[in-house]
Protein backbone atom coordinates (compact mmCIF):
# COMPACT_ATOMS: atom_id res chain seq x y z
CA UNK A 1 0.00 0.00 0.00
CA UNK A 2 1.56 3.25 -1.03
CA UNK A 3 2.40 5.53 2.21
CA UNK A 4 -0.43 7.89 2.84
CA UNK A 5 0.89 11.87 2.44
CA UNK A 6 -0.53 14.25 4.92
CA UNK A 7 -2.69 17.06 3.27
CA UNK A 8 -2.59 20.39 5.59
CA UNK A 9 -6.24 21.75 6.49
CA UNK A 10 -7.12 24.94 4.15
CA UNK A 11 -9.38 27.34 6.08
CA UNK A 12 -12.36 29.01 4.66
CA UNK A 13 -11.12 31.82 2.61
CA UNK A 14 -8.39 29.74 1.02
CA UNK A 15 -7.60 29.97 -2.98
CA UNK A 16 -7.25 26.61 -4.70
CA UNK A 17 -6.59 26.30 -8.26
CA UNK A 18 -9.74 25.39 -10.61
CA UNK A 19 -10.07 22.15 -11.73
CA UNK A 20 -13.56 21.62 -14.02
CA UNK A 21 -15.58 18.78 -13.74
CA UNK A 22 -14.75 17.51 -17.37
CA UNK A 23 -11.12 16.85 -16.70
CA UNK A 24 -12.35 13.94 -14.40
CA UNK A 25 -12.66 12.14 -17.69
CA UNK A 26 -9.33 12.96 -19.04
CA UNK A 27 -7.09 11.89 -16.45
CA UNK A 28 -7.06 15.28 -14.54
CA UNK A 29 -6.70 16.32 -10.92
CA UNK A 30 -9.75 15.64 -8.58
CA UNK A 31 -10.65 17.83 -6.52
CA UNK A 32 -12.47 16.37 -3.28
CA UNK A 33 -14.13 18.35 -0.32
CA UNK A 34 -13.81 16.72 3.03
CA UNK A 35 -16.10 17.03 5.51
CA UNK A 36 -14.83 16.08 9.02
CA UNK A 37 -14.97 17.76 12.35
CA UNK A 38 -12.28 16.45 14.53
CA UNK A 39 -9.52 19.66 13.83
CA UNK A 40 -6.87 17.27 15.41
CA UNK A 41 -7.83 14.57 13.05
CA UNK A 42 -5.67 15.62 10.01
CA UNK A 43 -6.90 13.75 6.85
CA UNK A 44 -4.09 12.26 4.84
CA UNK A 45 -4.67 11.73 1.33
CA UNK A 46 -3.08 8.42 -0.11
CA UNK A 47 -1.02 9.09 -3.37
CA UNK A 48 -2.69 7.72 -6.56
CA UNK A 49 -1.24 4.35 -8.56
CA UNK A 50 1.55 4.98 -10.38
CA UNK A 51 1.06 5.72 -14.41
CA UNK A 52 -2.54 7.57 -13.52
CA UNK A 53 -1.29 11.14 -13.40
CA UNK A 54 -4.27 11.74 -11.45
CA UNK A 55 -3.40 14.24 -8.52
CA UNK A 56 -5.88 14.26 -5.39
CA UNK A 57 -6.75 17.92 -4.30
CA UNK A 58 -8.25 18.75 -0.83
CA UNK A 59 -10.27 20.68 0.86
CA UNK A 60 -11.28 20.38 4.08
CA UNK A 61 -14.32 21.52 6.57
CA UNK A 62 -15.01 20.37 10.20
CA UNK A 63 -18.89 21.69 9.70
CA UNK A 64 -21.73 21.94 7.03
CA UNK A 65 -21.75 25.62 7.72
CA UNK A 66 -17.77 25.95 6.42
CA UNK A 67 -18.43 23.42 3.85
CA UNK A 68 -21.41 25.66 2.60
CA UNK A 69 -18.92 28.34 1.77
CA UNK A 70 -16.09 26.46 0.25
CA UNK A 71 -18.81 24.42 -2.73
CA UNK A 72 -17.45 25.58 -5.73
CA UNK A 73 -17.96 23.71 -9.67
CA UNK A 74 -14.63 23.10 -9.30
CA UNK A 75 -15.33 20.27 -6.73
CA UNK A 76 -15.83 16.98 -8.18
CA UNK A 77 -17.00 14.70 -5.03
CA UNK A 78 -18.02 15.11 -1.21
CA UNK A 79 -16.56 13.00 1.27
CA UNK A 80 -18.51 13.24 4.40
CA UNK A 81 -18.26 11.61 7.62
CA UNK A 82 -21.63 10.30 8.89
CA UNK A 83 -20.14 10.74 12.77
CA UNK A 84 -20.80 14.34 12.32
CA UNK A 85 -22.44 15.54 14.89
CA UNK A 86 -26.32 17.05 13.66
CA UNK A 87 -29.32 18.96 15.09
CA UNK A 88 -31.20 16.58 14.60
CA UNK A 89 -30.18 13.09 17.36
CA UNK A 90 -32.82 11.20 16.28
CA UNK A 91 -32.09 11.09 12.85
CA UNK A 92 -28.35 9.48 12.15
CA UNK A 93 -28.06 10.77 8.77
CA UNK A 94 -29.69 14.70 9.33
CA UNK A 95 -26.00 15.85 8.85
CA UNK A 96 -25.68 14.02 5.36
CA UNK A 97 -29.40 14.83 4.40
CA UNK A 98 -29.10 18.49 5.16
CA UNK A 99 -25.37 18.06 2.79
CA UNK A 100 -27.53 16.45 -0.44
CA UNK A 101 -30.12 19.94 -0.36
CA UNK A 102 -26.65 21.87 0.15
CA UNK A 103 -25.11 20.54 -2.82
CA UNK A 104 -28.16 18.51 -4.92
CA UNK A 105 -25.37 18.79 -8.07
CA UNK A 106 -22.30 17.20 -6.63
CA UNK A 107 -21.48 13.78 -5.56
CA UNK A 108 -21.35 12.43 -2.19
CA UNK A 109 -19.68 9.69 -0.78
CA UNK A 110 -20.37 8.86 2.22
CA UNK A 111 -17.21 7.83 5.32
CA UNK A 112 -18.11 5.61 7.95
CA UNK A 113 -16.28 3.62 10.51
CA UNK A 114 -15.57 0.09 10.00
CA UNK A 115 -18.34 -1.53 11.76
CA UNK A 116 -20.94 0.99 10.37
CA UNK A 117 -22.06 -0.64 7.71
CA UNK A 118 -25.70 -0.63 8.27
CA UNK A 119 -25.86 3.38 8.41
CA UNK A 120 -23.44 3.36 5.92
CA UNK A 121 -25.75 1.57 3.27
CA UNK A 122 -28.38 3.72 4.76
CA UNK A 123 -26.43 6.66 3.34
CA UNK A 124 -26.48 5.49 -0.17
CA UNK A 125 -30.26 4.77 0.13
CA UNK A 126 -30.87 8.32 0.68
CA UNK A 127 -29.11 9.76 -2.23
CA UNK A 128 -25.09 9.36 -1.11
CA UNK A 129 -23.56 7.97 -4.37
CA UNK A 130 -21.29 5.44 -2.74
CA UNK A 131 -19.42 5.02 0.89
CA UNK A 132 -16.12 3.91 1.75
CA UNK A 133 -14.91 2.71 5.07
CA UNK A 134 -12.11 5.11 6.73
CA UNK A 135 -10.08 1.70 7.52
CA UNK A 136 -9.69 0.40 4.17
CA UNK A 137 -8.81 3.59 2.27
CA UNK A 138 -6.20 3.52 -0.22
CA UNK A 139 -4.74 5.43 -3.63
CA UNK A 140 -6.60 3.16 -5.82
CA UNK A 141 -9.66 2.64 -3.97
CA UNK A 142 -10.30 6.28 -3.50
CA UNK A 143 -9.73 7.42 -6.59
CA UNK A 144 -11.82 4.68 -8.13
CA UNK A 145 -14.68 5.67 -5.42
CA UNK A 146 -14.53 9.34 -6.81
CA UNK A 147 -14.62 8.84 -10.42
CA UNK A 148 -17.28 6.26 -9.80
CA UNK A 149 -19.40 8.90 -7.94
CA UNK A 150 -18.87 11.67 -10.13
CA UNK A 151 -20.13 9.30 -13.21
CA UNK A 152 -23.05 8.03 -11.35
CA UNK A 153 -24.52 11.48 -10.13
CA UNK A 154 -23.66 12.57 -13.89
CA UNK A 155 -25.93 9.46 -15.03
CA UNK A 156 -28.74 10.29 -12.53
CA UNK A 157 -28.95 14.03 -12.92
CA UNK A 158 -28.95 12.93 -17.09
CA UNK A 159 -31.69 10.82 -15.99
CA UNK A 160 -33.90 12.97 -14.08
CA UNK A 161 -33.25 15.55 -16.76
CA UNK A 162 -34.52 13.04 -19.21
CA UNK A 163 -37.41 12.09 -17.32
CA UNK A 164 -38.26 15.61 -16.43
CA UNK A 165 -37.85 16.03 -20.21
CA UNK A 166 -40.01 13.43 -21.29
CA UNK A 167 -42.82 14.62 -18.49
CA UNK A 168 -42.67 18.47 -20.20
CA UNK A 169 -43.65 16.80 -23.39
CA UNK A 170 -46.28 14.78 -22.49
CA UNK A 171 -48.13 17.50 -20.74
CA UNK A 172 -47.46 19.58 -23.77
CA UNK A 173 -49.02 17.81 -25.92
CA UNK A 174 -51.73 16.94 -23.67
CA UNK A 175 -52.17 20.61 -23.53
CA UNK A 176 -52.13 21.38 -27.46
CA UNK A 177 -54.21 18.56 -28.17
CA UNK A 178 -56.60 20.26 -25.96
CA UNK A 179 -56.14 23.62 -27.51
CA UNK A 180 -56.88 21.79 -30.73
CA UNK A 181 -60.61 22.98 -31.25
CA UNK A 182 -64.03 20.95 -31.25
CA UNK A 183 -66.38 22.35 -33.96
CA UNK A 184 -69.71 22.90 -32.61
CA UNK A 185 -72.01 21.53 -35.88
CA UNK A 186 -74.56 19.56 -34.05
CA UNK A 187 -78.07 20.02 -36.00
CA UNK A 188 -76.23 20.99 -39.24
CA UNK A 189 -76.39 19.61 -42.12
CA UNK A 190 -73.24 20.41 -43.57
CA UNK A 191 -69.85 18.21 -43.86
CA UNK A 192 -66.44 18.79 -42.04
CA UNK A 193 -62.99 18.42 -42.69
CA UNK A 194 -59.92 19.85 -40.91
CA UNK A 195 -56.14 19.19 -41.23
CA UNK A 196 -53.52 20.85 -39.29
CA UNK A 197 -49.62 20.71 -39.18
CA UNK A 198 -47.20 23.16 -37.25
CA UNK A 199 -44.18 24.10 -38.48
CA UNK A 200 -41.86 23.66 -35.31
CA UNK A 201 -40.45 20.90 -35.26
CA UNK A 202 -42.35 17.84 -33.04
CA UNK A 203 -44.88 20.32 -32.11
CA UNK A 204 -48.59 20.06 -32.05
CA UNK A 205 -49.90 23.74 -32.22
CA UNK A 206 -48.67 26.56 -34.00
CA UNK A 207 -49.30 30.01 -34.69
CA UNK A 208 -52.31 28.97 -37.51
CA UNK A 209 -55.77 28.47 -36.09
CA UNK A 210 -59.18 27.73 -37.05
CA UNK A 211 -62.92 27.17 -35.49
CA UNK A 212 -66.18 26.48 -36.22
CA UNK A 213 -69.87 27.15 -34.74
CA UNK A 214 -73.37 26.71 -35.39
CA UNK A 215 -75.10 29.54 -33.89
CA UNK A 216 -78.94 29.38 -32.06
CA UNK A 217 -80.53 30.51 -35.77
CA UNK A 218 -79.04 28.08 -37.97
CA UNK A 219 -76.10 30.10 -39.41
CA UNK A 220 -72.93 28.08 -39.34
CA UNK A 221 -69.57 30.74 -38.78
CA UNK A 222 -66.50 29.41 -39.85
CA UNK A 223 -63.10 31.48 -39.33
CA UNK A 224 -59.24 30.44 -40.12
CA UNK A 225 -56.39 32.42 -39.21
CA UNK A 226 -52.89 32.95 -39.01
CA UNK A 227 -49.88 34.65 -36.11
CA UNK A 228 -47.30 35.59 -38.18
CA UNK A 229 -44.58 33.44 -37.20
CA UNK A 230 -44.61 29.82 -35.84
CA UNK A 231 -43.28 29.52 -32.41
CA UNK A 232 -44.96 29.07 -28.64
CA UNK A 233 -45.65 32.74 -28.21
CA UNK A 234 -47.55 32.61 -32.01
CA UNK A 235 -49.09 29.38 -30.85
CA UNK A 236 -50.31 31.01 -27.57
CA UNK A 237 -52.31 34.04 -29.35
CA UNK A 238 -53.66 31.99 -31.92
CA UNK A 239 -55.45 30.03 -29.26
CA UNK A 240 -56.63 33.01 -27.57
CA UNK A 241 -58.13 34.63 -30.90
CA UNK A 242 -59.83 31.29 -31.56
CA UNK A 243 -61.13 31.02 -28.11
CA UNK A 244 -62.34 34.68 -28.13
CA UNK A 245 -63.37 34.55 -32.27
CA UNK A 246 -65.70 31.38 -30.61
CA UNK A 247 -67.08 34.04 -27.78
CA UNK A 248 -67.69 36.60 -29.53
CA UNK A 249 -69.17 34.84 -32.78
CA UNK A 250 -71.66 32.74 -30.15
CA UNK A 251 -72.80 36.41 -28.51
CA UNK A 252 -74.26 37.66 -31.85
CA UNK A 253 -71.34 39.62 -32.97
CA UNK A 254 -69.75 38.90 -37.33
CA UNK A 255 -68.53 40.93 -39.88
CA UNK A 256 -66.85 44.03 -39.05
CA UNK A 257 -67.64 44.48 -35.63
CA UNK A 258 -66.38 41.28 -34.92
CA UNK A 259 -62.95 41.54 -36.36
CA UNK A 260 -62.55 45.05 -34.83
CA UNK A 261 -62.91 43.62 -31.56
CA UNK A 262 -60.45 41.13 -32.12
CA UNK A 263 -58.28 43.56 -33.35
CA UNK A 264 -58.53 45.25 -29.90
CA UNK A 265 -57.69 41.61 -28.21
CA UNK A 266 -54.72 41.33 -29.92
CA UNK A 267 -53.22 44.79 -29.32
CA UNK A 268 -53.91 43.90 -25.89
CA UNK A 269 -52.21 40.07 -26.01
CA UNK A 270 -49.24 40.49 -28.60
CA UNK A 271 -45.62 40.62 -26.89
CA UNK A 272 -44.91 43.75 -29.70
CA UNK A 273 -46.05 46.01 -32.14
CA UNK A 274 -44.87 44.08 -35.14
CA UNK A 275 -47.10 40.68 -34.08
CA UNK A 276 -50.51 40.99 -36.57
CA UNK A 277 -52.52 37.79 -37.38
CA UNK A 278 -54.61 37.25 -41.25
CA UNK A 279 -57.98 35.84 -40.36
CA UNK A 280 -60.75 34.78 -42.94
CA UNK A 281 -64.41 34.43 -41.47
CA UNK A 282 -67.22 32.73 -43.23
CA UNK A 283 -71.05 32.81 -41.99
CA UNK A 284 -73.20 30.21 -43.93
CA UNK A 285 -77.28 31.21 -43.77
CA UNK A 286 -79.17 28.18 -42.38
CA UNK A 287 -80.72 27.45 -45.81
CA UNK A 288 -76.63 26.54 -47.08
CA UNK A 289 -76.98 28.69 -50.48
CA UNK A 290 -75.24 32.18 -49.70
CA UNK A 291 -72.26 33.34 -46.83
CA UNK A 292 -71.13 36.55 -45.56
CA UNK A 293 -67.16 36.91 -45.98
CA UNK A 294 -64.51 39.03 -44.80
CA UNK A 295 -61.16 38.55 -45.42
CA UNK A 296 -58.57 40.56 -42.87
CA UNK A 297 -55.30 39.84 -44.76
CA UNK A 298 -56.18 36.49 -45.36
CA UNK A 299 -56.02 34.21 -48.73
CA UNK A 300 -59.28 34.01 -50.33
CA UNK A 301 -61.40 30.23 -49.64
CA UNK A 302 -61.72 28.41 -53.09
CA UNK A 303 -65.14 26.58 -53.49
CA UNK A 304 -65.92 24.10 -55.92
CA UNK A 305 -69.60 23.64 -57.27
CA UNK A 306 -71.12 20.70 -59.06
CA UNK A 307 -70.66 20.89 -62.94
CA UNK A 308 -68.05 23.70 -62.54
CA UNK A 309 -64.46 24.29 -62.14
CA UNK A 310 -62.41 25.07 -58.87
CA UNK A 311 -62.16 28.85 -58.31
CA UNK A 312 -61.40 31.36 -55.57
CA UNK A 313 -63.91 33.49 -53.81
CA UNK A 314 -63.85 37.37 -54.59
CA UNK A 315 -61.30 39.07 -52.11
CA UNK A 316 -60.63 41.99 -53.78
CA UNK A 317 -62.36 43.96 -50.98
CA UNK A 318 -60.85 42.43 -48.02
CA UNK A 319 -59.63 44.56 -45.33
CA UNK A 320 -55.64 44.78 -43.66
CA UNK A 321 -54.46 41.99 -41.27
CA UNK A 322 -55.13 42.21 -37.53
CA UNK A 323 -52.54 44.22 -35.62
CA UNK A 324 -51.45 46.47 -38.83
CA UNK A 325 -53.78 49.63 -38.79
CA UNK A 326 -56.01 51.14 -35.75
CA UNK A 327 -58.95 51.69 -36.81
CA UNK A 328 -59.63 49.68 -39.70
CA UNK A 329 -62.79 48.35 -41.24
CA UNK A 330 -63.39 44.91 -43.00
CA UNK A 331 -66.18 45.17 -45.21
CA UNK A 332 -68.94 42.01 -45.15
CA UNK A 333 -68.76 40.63 -49.32
CA UNK A 334 -72.17 38.28 -49.62
CA UNK A 335 -71.40 35.46 -51.85
CA UNK A 336 -73.63 33.10 -53.40
CA UNK A 337 -72.54 29.36 -52.92
CA UNK A 338 -75.48 27.28 -54.67
CA UNK A 339 -77.27 24.48 -53.81
CA UNK A 340 -74.42 21.57 -53.53
CA UNK A 341 -70.62 23.05 -53.44
CA UNK A 342 -67.41 22.42 -50.95
CA UNK A 343 -65.37 25.33 -49.18
CA UNK A 344 -62.04 24.85 -48.84
CA UNK A 345 -60.36 27.49 -46.26
CA UNK A 346 -56.52 27.29 -45.23
CA UNK A 347 -53.76 29.17 -44.22
CA UNK A 348 -50.90 30.74 -46.61
CA UNK A 349 -48.37 28.26 -45.54
CA UNK A 350 -50.07 25.73 -47.86
CA UNK A 351 -49.68 27.82 -50.42
CA UNK A 352 -45.72 29.16 -49.83
CA UNK A 353 -43.99 26.53 -50.65
CA UNK A 354 -42.35 26.08 -54.12
CA UNK A 355 -43.45 24.18 -57.55
CA UNK A 356 -40.42 22.03 -57.36
CA UNK A 357 -37.39 21.46 -55.05
CA UNK A 358 -35.25 23.93 -57.53
CA UNK A 359 -37.36 26.02 -58.39
CA UNK A 360 -38.13 29.79 -56.66
CA UNK A 361 -41.80 30.21 -57.82
CA UNK A 362 -44.27 29.63 -55.58
CA UNK A 363 -47.34 27.54 -55.63
CA UNK A 364 -49.83 30.18 -54.56
CA UNK A 365 -53.26 30.65 -55.08
CA UNK A 366 -53.50 29.74 -58.28
CA UNK A 367 -51.60 26.78 -58.39
CA UNK A 368 -53.51 25.67 -55.74
CA UNK A 369 -56.92 25.94 -57.44
CA UNK A 370 -55.50 23.47 -60.20
CA UNK A 371 -53.99 20.73 -57.81
CA UNK A 372 -57.28 21.20 -55.80
CA UNK A 373 -59.10 20.48 -59.40
CA UNK A 374 -57.24 17.73 -60.28
CA UNK A 375 -57.69 16.15 -57.42
CA UNK A 376 -61.30 16.49 -57.25
CA UNK A 377 -61.52 15.04 -60.67
CA UNK A 378 -59.79 11.60 -59.24
CA UNK A 379 -62.62 11.59 -57.25
CA UNK A 380 -60.53 12.85 -54.15
CA UNK A 381 -63.12 13.88 -51.24
CA UNK A 382 -63.26 15.15 -47.68
CA UNK A 383 -60.46 13.88 -45.79
CA UNK A 384 -58.91 12.28 -48.34
CA UNK A 385 -59.04 15.52 -50.39
CA UNK A 386 -56.92 17.23 -47.50
CA UNK A 387 -54.39 14.55 -47.20
CA UNK A 388 -54.35 14.83 -50.82
CA UNK A 389 -53.95 18.38 -51.19
CA UNK A 390 -51.25 19.09 -48.30
CA UNK A 391 -48.73 15.71 -48.90
CA UNK A 392 -48.83 17.11 -52.98
CA UNK A 393 -47.93 20.44 -52.07
CA UNK A 394 -45.00 18.72 -49.58
CA UNK A 395 -43.86 16.94 -52.56
CA UNK A 396 -43.65 19.64 -54.98
CA UNK A 397 -41.85 21.80 -51.84
CA UNK A 398 -39.26 18.55 -51.88
CA UNK A 399 -39.30 18.43 -48.27
CA UNK A 400 -41.29 19.45 -45.28
CA UNK A 401 -43.50 22.78 -45.83
CA UNK A 402 -41.69 25.50 -43.08
CA UNK A 403 -44.75 27.24 -41.96
CA UNK A 404 -47.54 26.12 -40.28
CA UNK A 405 -50.43 24.77 -42.33
CA UNK A 406 -54.07 24.41 -41.42
CA UNK A 407 -56.71 23.77 -43.56
CA UNK A 408 -60.52 23.66 -43.26
CA UNK A 409 -63.23 22.07 -45.60
CA UNK A 410 -66.97 22.18 -45.48
CA UNK A 411 -69.51 21.01 -47.89
CA UNK A 412 -73.00 20.81 -48.71
CA UNK A 413 -75.68 19.08 -51.05
CA UNK A 414 -73.48 15.83 -51.89
CA UNK A 415 -70.46 17.82 -53.67
CA UNK A 416 -67.30 15.91 -53.48
CA UNK A 417 -66.08 17.29 -50.08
Amino acid sequence: MPVPVPVPRQRTGSTVERHPAAETAKGGDLVLLVIEDDPADIFTAPEPPEGTGTRLRIRTARNLTEAERLLTDDIHCILVDLALPGRNDSDELAPLKHLLRLAPHHAVLALAAEGDAERAAAAVRVGAQDYLFRDELDGRLLSRAIRYAVERKRADVAQRQLTESRLRAQENARLERGLLPTPLLQGSELSFAARYRPGRSRALLGGDFYDTVRTPDGTVHAMIGDVCGHGPDEAALGVELRIAWRALTLAGLCGDQLLSTLQEVLEHERESEEIFATLCTVDIAPDGRRAGLCLAGHPSPLVTRRGRAAQLLPHEEGGPALGLLPRARWPRRQVELGGSWSLMMYTDGLIEGRIAPDAKQRLGQEGLVEMVSRQLAEGLSGDDLLEAAVARARELNGGELTDDVAVLLLGRGGART
